[in-house]
């Protein structure tokens, strides 16, 4: 096959599906990566195959944990042509297997297959390869409703990676800051000067005033404690990817003792995000003392509750094993400053739940709304039950 080919023949074909592939099976891949991919192809030639992967994983793989997975994938998808059809039919939706063969995705050519010699047949690999990363949207559906912390490896860190895709708008409310517009109390009288100058010093429009919209600054407080590690890990994930585009959002970690986690929210990347996580937590997987981290939270970082416009999200299951009226005094302190306190509870994914342990009762009572936080389902409501508790 010529280098052009490998623009407009069946090979840019090939490569589009296996973009898609890599799609499916959780690696962010997207129209220009593809295009990259192709362009790639065009520089290194398709005479050797290690060099075709080599080139395809500069340009289409950008976390290191994804690389295992698109060498496997690589390596199944052009192998051979039948295995490559096998790989997408379990990718793609079970509708398309049922489409009328004119409106079928075109199958894979043998362009990267192992060519048989004339007269000899191909030995059979030395083992049989199976890649499993495809669900239909019934799986998908069901995995949206599952609980984190009864997840498999596999499927937890699928989960994880659609969870970053979920944004959380926070609500927003009129600043004291004002720009021209159409609509407002007060007259913007440089901006009628400005126009009238325009029209012969006719005023021929009033322009105005409004107020600016702006998101309310968030306080968040997340359990790393021992029954809380595996949902932390993938709630923290979540609300960095969510909370991208906030200006202002203050993170922490507590267990036995408070953490600031904000520098490390600043990173761009979330992997890179988890990894400075993990380096400066060192109380993952232990107890909870909520009491005692609120109190470090109003001596050391009292500045962070910006005017009592503030929204906190406790992020915990309740399972504190400190003084209960420590817990009271101290959420009474964060609520006073704060303009709504809201608890993220996992358990509430156990129907008749209700909140008997110490901790777990001070919580309901201070707290200004209790919200589940326990499968993607509910990250996805997230956004509207805020709301709905901001408008209380």
């Amino acid at each position: 096959m010529q280098l052009g080919d490998a623009r407009t023949g069946k090979l840019a074909d090939n490569i589009t599906g296996f973009g898609r592939a890599l799609r499916r099976a959780g690696v962010p891949v997207d129209g220009a990566r593809i295009a990259l991919a192709q362009q790639a192809m065009q520089l290194v030639g398709v005479a050797a195959k290690a060099d075709i992967g080599a080139a395809m994983e500069a340009v289409m793989v950008s976390c290191e944990q994804d690389r295992m997975v698109f060498r496997e994938l690589f390596d199944v998808y052009f192998r051979d042509p039948q295995m490559a059809n096998k790989l997408l039919a379990q990718m793609l939706p079970s509708a398309q297997g049922k489409a009328e063969p004119s409106k079928r995705r075109p199958r894979v050519n043998e362009a990267l297959a192992p060519r048989k010699p004339p007269g000899q047949s191909v030995p059979a690999p030395d083992q049989e390869v199976d890649f499993d990363a495809a669900m239909t949207a019934s799986d998908l559906n069901l995995l949206r409703h599952a609980d984190f912390g009864a997840l498999g490896a596999s499927e937890y860190q699928l989960l994880a990676r659609l969870a970053r895709d979920i944004r959380l708008p926070v609500p927003q409310v009129a600043s004291r800051r004002a720009r021209p517009g159409l609509r407002g109390p007060q007259v913007h009288w440089p901006g009628v000067m400005r126009h009238a100058a325009r029209t012969g010093g006719e005023p021929l429009e009033l322009r105005r005033l409004q107020r600016c919209e702006q998101a309310l600054p968030l306080l968040v407080l997340v359990d790393v404690s021992g029954s809380m590690e595996r949902y932390a890990r993938l709630l923290l994930a979540f609300l960095h990817a969510a909370t991208r585009a906030h200006r202002r959002r203050d993170v922490f970690a507590f267990g036995t003792h408070l953490t600031d986690l904000t520098p490390a929210f600043r990173l761009g990347d979330t992997d890179a995000m988890l990894a400075a996580v993990s380096a400066a937590v060192t109380d993952f997987g232990g107890g909870t003392r909520l009491g005692e981290s609120l109190a470090t939270l109003r001596r050391q970082h009292a500045r962070r509750l910006v005017g009592r416009r503030t929204i906190v999200l406790v992020i915990t299951d309740g399972l504190d094993t400190g003084e209960p009226d420590l817990l009271s005094a101290e959420l009474d302190w964060l609520r006073r400053h704060s303009r709504r306190l809201l608890w993220l509870n996992p358990l509430l994914r156990f129907d008749g739940y209700a909140p008997l342990a110490r901790g777990a009762a001070v919580l309901h009572r201070q707290a200004d709304g209790m919200l589940a936080v326990h499968n993607l389902s509910k990250l996805q409501q997230l956004a509207s039950s805020l709301a709905a508790v901001m408008r209380r």
